[in-house]
């Protein structure tokens, strides 16, 4: 039974971080953001809901300052404030906007924000179980060697979450007769928006796959649905 008890404690751990995880997310979310009121915006997110069958899709800024798009666990759609401020000043369209909607729609839709979050307590106990399995074998380097092994883990789980929301964006996008385009595009600008260079590590490492590959994926997924 002593044998097993880095594990269990490992288990309970995760499930208390998901909750915890969960309630402090909500909270933050709901201190810190309001409904989109943007009329343009409005227009695009309500062909999205058309083709989705929804009588409105609502988006909700996130009042922080680093570009991004995110889809809470409970469902909600957020952008942030400075994603927001970027389309005010003319750096990204009304058409990418929309494209960034799309996605994280596909996030909620495919379950991957719920996921997610759960991946995220799972990975923080796989982590400390294998922490203390392999402390007791390797001192010294066992927690760092349990920590690469599981960003290893949560960057494969991540970029593949990355390219099914993009295919459900490209799909959405079709049907509600937006395009593919303005996504295309909007990823060309993303490195420049967020101040990220995707050349900064291999590709296995990122939590989100290759500019030029996800626009790849996006062309043959067209292709593919036209041809």
């Amino acid at each position: 039974m002593l044998k097993f008890t880095p594990i269990l404690l490992a288990i309970i751990y995760g499930f208390a971080m998901y909750h915890f995880s969960a309630w402090r997310t909500a909270r933050e979310l709901d201190q810190k953001s309001s409904e989109l009121a943007d009329g343009t915006l409005r227009k695009l997110t309500q062909r999205l809901a058309t083709a989705l069958d929804l009588e409105a899709i609502k988006v909700y800024v996130y009042e922080i300052a680093p570009v991004n798009g995110l889809a809470a666990p409970d469902g909600r759609i957020f952008i942030t404030r400075g994603f927001y401020e970027k389309y005010r000043a003319g750096e990204v369209t009304a058409e990418e906007m929309a494209s960034v909607i799309a996605h994280e729609l596909g996030h909620v839709a495919l379950g991957h924000s719920r996921r997610r979050m759960i991946d995220f307590s799972g990975q923080n106990a796989l982590r400390t179980a294998m922490a203390m399995v392999l402390s007791r074998f390797l001192p010294g380097i066992g927690v760092m060697i349990a920590g690469f092994l599981t960003s290893l883990l949560a960057a494969r789980l991540s970029r593949k979450d990355e390219y099914e929301a993009d295919a459900y964006a490209s799909a959405l996008l079709t049907k509600a007769g937006i395009g593919v385009e303005a996504q295309k595009s909007l990823f060309v600008k993303l490195e420049a928006l967020t101040g990220a260079n995707s050349g900064a590590a291999p590709a296995w490492l990122m939590s989100h796959p290759k500019t030029a590959e996800r626009i790849a994926a996006i062309e043959s997924n067209t292709a593919r649905w036209n041809g």
